[in-house]
């Protein structure tokens, strides 16, 4: 009798006690964003309403970086599984072969800004000639905002001098007088308005209209690797890119946690930035040509590059459902 209840006692214990070995080795997804970027605010909508947990995924947020070269470096280090970037860097490191990216959704559209003094004497911008203009990095989406800018106000590329600063810094380096303008995404020229700084010479979408601006990216191992969860991360960040266009005032709250910028801010933000996870192939194909140009990037057929690049079935697969 003894020995039977011990065996009872075991069997019952194997039915309740729930398996630990399925989902044992699973590691959770490395994601990274930009800093106080609220070009990423889906990303933090996911991370705030649950959106990930409800998706069944694990998700750590495994960097928090100044601007997209240096995340896609991360991804070139093998530090990261998914990431929201701008497009042109992400487009520049996959193009380069300096890391395997795959993009699966866009995360916006515009947002960007070109910022002068308030109270200073640039009007125009044909007046940036021969001024310093600080980008964020050489490759990213402002740096060929501005050299697009140039083109169309009949510029030569070297009609400014251009030097890198990190969008956090870019404010300080404007009023010192360190710089004559800077182009960066939002918050930040938001914030050198709500500080009496700055002021808006040229939105992005004065240069190119509904321009792709950032996107989801994910590392080609991953993908291979784990494509039900690159499935799920994409089903999380429609439903983040929904709820923003349905609750603003709590999408509002977030990015004000997020970017720890005061309200009046972020709200002047976010009217320069439309977040969409349709993606451009026409975009993309724009980014290419001019880095292209640019010698950034080298690639024997764009074309090529493109479908390679640009994941256009999981998104249409998530939408049908």
């Amino acid at each position: 009798m003894k020995i039977f209840n011990i065996a009872l006692l075991t069997l019952l214990t194997i039915l309740i006690v729930p398996d630990q070995s399925q989902g044992a080795d699973k590691k959770p997804i490395r994601i990274a964003y930009l800093q106080s970027d609220i070009h990423h605010l889906p990303c933090w909508v996911a991370l705030e309403k649950g959106f990930y947990t409800r998706e069944g995924l694990e998700v750590e947020v495994a960097g928090v970086f100044k601007a997209g070269p240096e995340l896609m470096s991360a991804f070139a280090a093998g530090a990261l599984d998914a990431g929201y970037v701008g497009e042109a860097p992400a487009t520049t490191a996959a193009a380069n072969r300096a890391a395997r990216v795959v993009v699966l959704a866009q995360v916006n559209t515009e947002g960007s800004a070109l910022v002068v003094k308030k109270d200073g004497p640039l009007q125009r911008f044909p007046d940036l000639s021969g001024k310093i203009v600080a980008i964020p990095g050489h490759a990213t989406v402002q740096d060929f905002l501005l050299k697009k800018a140039l083109k169309l106000h009949k510029l030569e590329p070297g009609a400014v001098r251009t030097i890198v600063i990190k969008p956090p810094e870019m404010i300080g380096a404007l009023r010192t007088g360190q710089v004559d303008a800077f182009i960066a995404w939002e918050p930040h020229p938001a914030k050198a308005q709500t500080m009496e700084t700055g002021r808006v010479l040229a939105r992005s979408r004065d240069i190119w209209k509904d321009h792709p601006c950032c996107v989801l990216a994910v590392d080609g191992k991953f993908l291979a690797a784990r494509p039900e969860e690159a499935r799920r991360l994409v089903r999380a960040h429609v439903k983040a890119t929904e709820f923003i266009h349905q609750n603003r005032e709590e999408a509002l709250k977030i990015g004000v946690k997020y970017t720890g910028m005061d309200e009046k801010t972020v709200n002047l933000a976010m009217q320069n930035v439309h977040y969409t996870y349709q993606l451009s192939v026409e975009g993309e194909r724009e980014y290419v040509d001019f880095l292209s140009q640019m010698k950034y990037i080298k690639v024997e057929s764009p074309q090529a590059f493109i479908r390679e690049f640009l994941n256009l079935e999981i998104l249409p697969e998530i939408l049908k459902k």
